[in-house]
């Protein structure tokens, strides 16, 4: 299965920011959406980085509260790891696993038109698993 038929799913709301803006901003953005990441888009849409959770705690560790009025693109984790909507679901949530990230844009013709979460990838797998398994025990009955 793709990430397309991941972001089929979750339907089409793409939630980002821009780089100049502060990190204050991507907080309240983060917790008014109750959201982990952010995808940091420069003005044609492309992928100027990822702004997390954990973005957040390493540039207050780092600077204190002076932090909050950074612009997001000096605190943003770049460049973003992206996939493309054609890839697979077991890629995705192998390469979240080797570079240890939690969040991925999906880049269609050089632009994000979404964003995958290893939750996302992890519910679809036990979805599959599931459906698999009902339909074995389904089989057998019929046997």
């Amino acid at each position: 299965m793709t990430i397309a038929t991941i972001l089929g799913d979750k339907g089409a709301d793409l939630v980002s920011i821009s780089p100049e803006r502060t990190v204050a901003d991507a907080v309240a953005l983060l917790a008014e959406r109750r959201i982990g990441a952010v995808p940091v888009l420069d003005d044609s849409g492309m992928a100027a980085g990822v702004f997390s959770e954990r973005d957040v705690i390493r540039c207050l560790r780092e600077h204190g509260a002076a932090a909050l009025d950074h612009p997001v693109s000096a605190e943003m984790t770049t460049p973003a790891v992206t996939v493309g909507g054609e890839d697979s679901v077991l890629g995705a949530l192998s390469l979240m696993t080797r570079r240890r990230i939690r969040h991925l844009p999906v880049v269609e013709a050089g632009a994000v038109v979404g964003i995958v979460s290893i939750g996302d990838l992890v519910k679809y797998r036990i979805d599959r698993i599931e459906a698999e398994a009902r339909a074995m025990r389904d089989y057998i009955q019929q046997a």
